[in-house]
């Protein structure tokens, strides 16, 4: 394990950003963040920041390059398992949670289709609340999406997968408007989990842990876009957080989970909650 510091001239172009903090921009960039590469390509980047919006920060990171021609999928529709336990199912490499779901019935709240059958739709409060978003993957790419009820009506296309979330936090480069979302789901921090892609075609799954005093604060979503932002994001969406936040990574110690999921209300690697859906890599 490696410790490395982001390029200078990362650091000036992340002090231009649009609504640039300087002081959490440098603690962004500065951090210690420790880094492990897998003998496959992906890259897992992590970091405790103090100070970071004010607050403790428990950061995690998988980088996915264009250049190792992994395939990113959607898994999920067979009940509630924990994102571990549906990762080793799939044989992947890497996994983190997906989107919002019905926790009595397991499944999903958000619109879900493969191929040509529509699995779940987008219920009218995550419509209200936060869902503008979704994630397309055909062969193994993915791109973030517009999404809302007229795009979900009106939907055709009968060629991959697609799974809606939200909101959207970074698009084309640009810091998202929640002013349509719920104000206090945008505001409060929470464990947060997010997808984000970059100019270069690197794919990250991003968690930030939360609900631990001390070790971990939480983001609310204008942090967590910054954060992203800062990382290197043209386009993000927020996924399923609290407790469902899971960043896992095959052959890792403690079952392979990376950060501090919070389901056990213990700042540990053993707090995972089942969850309804998953990305992961392959």
């Amino acid at each position: 394990m490696k410790k490395v510091l982001l390029s200078f001239a990362l650091i000036l172009w992340a002090l231009t950003a649009v609504g640039a903090n300087k002081r959490d921009s440098l603690l962004i960039i500065k951090a210690d963040w420790k880094v492990t590469t897998t003998p496959e390509g992906l890259t897992h980047k992590q970091a405790h920041i103090k100070g970071l919006f004010n607050s403790v920060q428990s950061i995690n990171l998988i980088e996915i390059p264009r250049s190792a021609k992994m395939k990113v999928g959607i898994a999920g529709d067979e009940g509630m398992k924990r994102t571990s336990q549906q990762a080793t199912e799939k044989g992947a490499l890497a996994a983190i949670n997906g989107t919002y779901y019905n926790m009595v019935t397991g499944n999903s709240v958000c619109f879900y289709k493969i191929n040509d059958q529509v699995l779940d739709t987008t219920t009218n409060g995550e419509f209200k609340s936060r869902v503008n978003g979704a994630i397309r993957e055909v062969k193994g790419n993915i791109e973030i999406i517009d999404w809302n009820k007229e795009i979900e009506a009106n939907y055709k296309k009968n060629k991959g997968t697609v799974l809606a979330s939200g909101p959207i936090m970074v698009d084309n480069g640009r810091i998202s408007d929640w002013s349509k979302c719920d104000k206090k789901f945008i505001e409060t921090r929470h464990p947060r989990s997010a997808i984000f892609t970059k100019k270069n075609g690197t794919i990250v799954f991003l968690t930030v842990d939360g609900r631990s005093e001390g070790n971990a604060a939480g983001m609310s979503i204008p942090e967590l876009a910054y954060l992203a932002k800062i990382l290197g994001a043209e386009d993000a969406i927020n996924l399923d957080g609290g407790g469902s936040t899971t960043l896992w990574l095959k052959g890792a110690p403690e079952n392979g989970v990376l950060n501090y999921p919070s389901d056990n209300k213990r700042f540990d690697h053993k707090g995972e909650r089942s969850v309804s859906n998953i990305f992961y890599v392959k």
